[in-house]
């Protein structure tokens, strides 16, 4: 099964049903519409899992043609969006950058 890491800060709103889209720029795992995968928490080197999702809906845009309604069920980005996505994916990130939008629901959350 496919692994989605999240930040610590990032976690809590998904625990908290805030968080229900991600955004996922190169995606190595070929993500699809109906995929089951495992929430896990990033922290430093750090990776605990922390419960189950499935994928319901994918669009692909670029980072420069993202609209106000992606961004509902994901936490805001009030910093300039590509510098944003450097600190996670480095320098080739641009306005260019090809981004899966994924709306998810989640189907378990570990206690």
């Amino acid at each position: 099964m496919k692994t989605l890491k999240f930040t610590p800060q990032l976690t809590q709103l998904i625990k908290e049903g805030l968080k229900t889209t991600t955004f996922r720029l190169f995606d190595d795992k070929d993500l699809s519409v109906g995929d089951n995968f495992i929430m896990a928490t990033r922290d430093g080197d750090k990776v605990t899992e922390f419960g189950k999702a499935q994928i319901l809906e994918i669009s692909i845009k670029t980072l420069g043609t993202l609209k106000p309604e992606d961004f509902v069920g994901h936490e805001p980005v009030t910093d300039d969006i590509v510098e944003h996505y450097k600190v996670y994916y480095g320098d080739k990130v641009s306005m260019d950058t090809q981004v899966k939008v994924i709306r998810y629901k989640i189907l378990e959350i570990y206690h």
